[in-house]
Order: structure tokens, then sequence, then C-alpha cells
């Protein structure tokens, strides 16, 4: 049995769902994989365990791959799995109905006063027809505790949200939190997660991470097909009340999200690493950042 050490982006929830599936099932192993998941200390601690050889793949945003790769890290996507919907959240009846009106507006966002949220800001602003002049946004960072930022009045909105949780958790609390997408006002839609790992490693045991991407195909459809089961599984694994109604409605939506196309395509790419050059989010242009050979 080979070990296989894959870091999620983030602590365990229902993004996961099919590995916990595969592992549960014994998918896994009948592949040769014993696949151990870790969760990272901070959300983008995979690529400094991916440098360190501490992992063999790793679960991050296109956003994030883009960015790395045009830092120098060796790193490639190879399957996608989840496709979500989000961008920039708010909540009604505080002076915010369009995207131009998030102009000189308290933005919550994780890295701030970093960059990306004022990228994102001003391409909507600017797609919105605002004239952008000087600063675009007042960042404020409240790490990923979004709704908690609007709802004690530490920002006016709120970025890299996705749909599936926290629109559903702002909507939940009884908010009446609605959103901006990114795709809907010139944001290349980076709402997705990946599976990457680096080339080196790809080259020297592509069986493994095709073996990977088998079990996590079966794993989507087992999700698709028999939903109770699937999460009778995740409850079990990740410790869950099944009364919970904000868990329910967070698994409901996550699991909608899974894709059957584990591919993505070049011209995506040019687009995001366009965008991010553009907006100073990555210094250089002209990378690989994905291969297609395992996902078809």
């Amino acid at each position: 049995m080979k070990p296989f050490r894959l870091a999620l982006e983030w602590f365990l929830n229902p993004d996961h769902v099919p590995f916990l599936v595969g592992q549960e099932l014994g998918w896994f192993k009948e592949v040769g994989l014993d696949l151990e998941l870790i969760e990272p200390h901070e959300h983008l601690d995979a690529a400094e365990m991916m440098a360190r050889g501490e992992i063999e793949a790793a679960i991050t945003e296109p956003l994030h791959l883009v960015h790395d790769v045009a830092e120098g890290q060796d790193q490639v996507g190879f399957a996608r799995f989840l496709h979500t919907n989000g961008g920039v959240m708010y909540f009604k009846g505080k002076g915010i109905e369009r995207p131009r009106d998030l102009l000189g507006k308290r933005l919550q966002y994780p890295g701030a006063p970093g960059p990306g949220g004022r990228a994102i800001a001003q391409t909507m602003i600017e797609a919105d027809g605002g004239s952008v002049s000087g600063e675009v946004i007042v960042p404020v960072n409240n790490s990923f505790y979004h709704t908690n930022a609007l709802a004690e009045d530490k920002a006016d909105a709120a970025t890299l949200v996705f749909y599936n949780f926290e629109v559903i958790e702002a909507r939940h609390r009884g908010f009446a939190a609605d959103f901006f997408a990114l795709k809907d006002w010139g944001v290349p839609d980076f709402c997705q997660l990946i599976l990457i790992t680096s080339s080196q490693l790809l080259e020297s045991d592509e069986e493994s991470y095709r073996s990977l991407v088998k079990v996590l195909r079966r794993a989507v459809d087992l999700v698709k097909q028999e939903p109770r089961k699937a999460q009778e599984i995740y409850n079990a694994r990740a410790g869950v009340d099944a009364s919970d109604e904000l868990g329910r409605a967070i698994y409901d939506a996550t699991t909608a999200c899974f894709t059957h196309d584990f591919s993505m395509s070049d011209d995506y790419y040019k687009e995001l690493e366009a965008w991010m050059v553009r907006t100073a989010q990555a210094p250089t242009a002209g990378h690989t950042y994905w291969t297609n050979r395992l996902a078809f």
C-alpha cells in the first residue's frame, strides 16, 4: 500500500465528501493508495508543505495556483472536482445595490490590505460603469469570518466568498445576504476547487495520481446517486449532528457543486493569469498551470 498525503484547503467540511467516501468504502485501498487527509494550520499552507516534500497533492483554488506558479513554485493542476458560485457578499438595505456602489466602501477579505480584494472590487466597479481613481475600497481583514465582519459592522461587503458556504450561512443567521458573482462582473471565475501536485511528482508516479482521480470520479458519482449514504459517511467522519439545520443546508449546497467534468482549459488559465498580472496579483505571465491528461 502506497502512502498518499493530500492537504486540504481548509478544515474538514463538505468540500471533501468524495475523499471521505473513497476512504470509508475502501476504494483508495483497492487501487493501492493509503490516503491521508491533512488539515493545514493556515489556508495557504499547502504550497509550503509541497515544497518541503511533506505531501503528494493538495486542494486549492485556481487563483492560488496561478499566483504560486508565477512566483516560481513547481505546481501543476490535474483535476477540478467542485465548481460553485461566489464573489462579493453584501447585506441588502445597507447602501449597496450594484457593484459600483462598492467604491469607497469597507471590504472584508483574507489577506487585506493585499491586492486581491482591491482587484476584485475595481474590476467589478469598472464593469458596472464606475470610474475608479485613487483608493477603490477600505480593506478590512477579519480572516475568513466574512459574515461576522458584516454582522458586526466591521465591513460593508466581503469577498472571496463561496455561495455554498458564506451566503448560505449568512441567510441562515437571518441576514438579507446577496452577492455579486465574479463571472457576471468581469472577474475570471475562480470559485472552483482543484487538485495540484508538483510536476516532478506527477512525472515520477503518474499511476498513483491517475488512481486518485479514478476513485474521486467514482466517489462523486456515489455522492450524486446515493446522497443519503454519502451524508451518513460525512456526518460520522466529521462528527456532525444530523439535526444541525445550517450544517445540512451547507452540505446540500456544496454537494450540488461537485462536477463530473474534471478538466480545465488553457484559455481559462490564460484569462485568469492576464487578469492577475494586470491587477498586480502575479508578477509574470506565460506559465503552464494545468494538464488534462488525467482528467479524461
